[in-house]
């Protein structure tokens, strides 16, 4: 009691002193610092994501978020050496099939009380959710489609669209001149080439854990005819699908494979281009690969501050700019039902039409490694180094050892 009422009378003797002098100094908190990693190498998106960080940041003092680039082909090596030398940031974009591997190397916090994901799409969630655990929320959905230049199938005397994958050699083939490539994906040795080419094998009708079957080899001897008969550049394999957009949108390229996250910058950089966009040609049935990105928090970082950051951009306003900067679906339906009402968004419902035909690649924690073995086996087979059976079998025997 004594020590007690000697403090309040020291305390009420230094109130004192500074009201005499003129002055109150109070103490603040200070604010606290958050680290995001993403990989998008879109400048729209990039502008976008620091638009709504600054939108966070002046809105409120507790927390300050700083984001950080690192480039796609170097993020799953970045996080697992910052994993093993406990440098990690407090919050990560990362690509949805890659989120049970690192979930199960126990980086990721456990948000399940968190967040309510009832109305979100169900693949998405299931991205992030590991028996019955929700180590993630859902950033946004995606999926391949074709693009095509309409004014250049009319002078090619191609009236509709290709449907089938009989159509699509055909027409790349009427399409490619010395000056044009009649149709590009990219196909870098990396789960950005193996998102492209997962539609083709599952066009089949074979898994993604089925390289070496009859589908299989057949997806894998379709992309070595569309190099050998030079309507594909061998270059896609260098390529990401930012290149690929790049090429098409400077009339290098006739048709291409992307998402519909290209829409916005094509409509900015090449407003007087025409082009249009169709299902992915099929072999024996549509297919396109779900794509899109994860928020997950880093345990032991700052997790009240991501937590933080996470109510304020999973909030619609913010999902809505989002979505509409980066021309993605939004993963929670309600706010995906009030997207692409306008007669100008139509291009956008072709995506969402592709949708239905749309796989999820997983989830699965060792999906990284089976993308490797798949990603290196159609390498292979466009740069003629390995036949589409022998690239199959090694790839086969590989995924075997991790699935079974």
């Amino acid at each position: 009691m004594k020590l007690r009422k000697i403090t309040s009378v020291m305390m009420a003797a230094a109130m004192t002193m500074g009201l005499l002098a003129g002055s109150v100094t109070v103490s603040a908190a200070e604010t606290e610092d958050i680290t995001l990693w993403y990989y998008w190498e879109n400048e729209g998106h990039q502008k976008a994501l620091g638009e709504m960080i600054e939108k966070y940041n002046s809105g409120q003092s507790d927390y300050k978020l700083t984001a950080k680039y690192v480039p796609f082909a170097d993020f799953k090596k970045q996080l697992s050496i910052g994993a093993s030398a406990s440098e990690l940031p407090d919050l990560v974009l990362l690509d949805s099939p890659d989120h049970a591997s690192y979930a199960s190397m126990g980086i990721f916090a456990d948000v399940t009380e968190k967040f309510d994901v009832s109305n979100y799409y169900e693949g998405p969630v299931a991205s992030c959710t590991i028996d019955d655990v929700l180590y993630g929320v859902p950033f946004g959905c995606n999926c391949l489609a074709l693009y095509y230049n309409t004014d250049m199938l009319e002078a090619a005397g191609i009236a509709e669209a290709p449907q089938t994958w009989d159509d699509l050699k055909a027409a790349a083939e009427k399409l490619t001149t010395d000056n044009v490539s009649g149709l590009a994906f990219c196909s870098l040795q990396n789960e950005e080439g193996t998102f492209n080419f997962l539609p083709w094998l599952w066009s089949t009708g074979a898994s993604s854990y089925e390289m070496n079957s009859e589908g299989g080899i057949k997806a894998l001897t379709y992309v070595k005819d569309l190099v050998d008969a030079g309507v594909m550049s061998k270059e896609c394999i260098n390529w990401t699908q930012g290149d690929v957009m790049n090429q098409f949108i400077s009339g290098n390229v006739a048709m291409m494979v992307n998402g519909p996250w290209q829409i916005p910058t094509m409509k900015q950089e090449a407003p007087d281009l025409n082009w249009d966009v169709t299902l992915i040609p099929k072999d024996a049935e549509f297919a396109s690969d779900i794509g899109g990105e994860n928020y997950a928090v880093i345990a032991g970082g700052n997790e009240d501050g991501a937590l933080n950051f996470l109510d304020f951009a999973t909030q619609e306003e913010q999902v809505s700019f989002m979505m509409n900067a980066m021309g993605y679906i939004s993963a929670d339906k309600a706010i995906a039902d009030t997207q692409f009402s306008a007669e100008e968004d139509a291009v956008y419902k072709k995506f969402v039409e592709q949708m239905e035909y749309a796989h999820a690649r997983g989830p699965l924690a060792e999906w990284p490694e089976v993308s490797d073995a798949i990603s290196l086996a159609f390498n292979e087979v466009m740069t003629g180094s390995s036949s589409p059976e022998d690239a199959a079998a090694a790839a086969q025997a590989t995924i075997d050892g991790i699935v079974q």
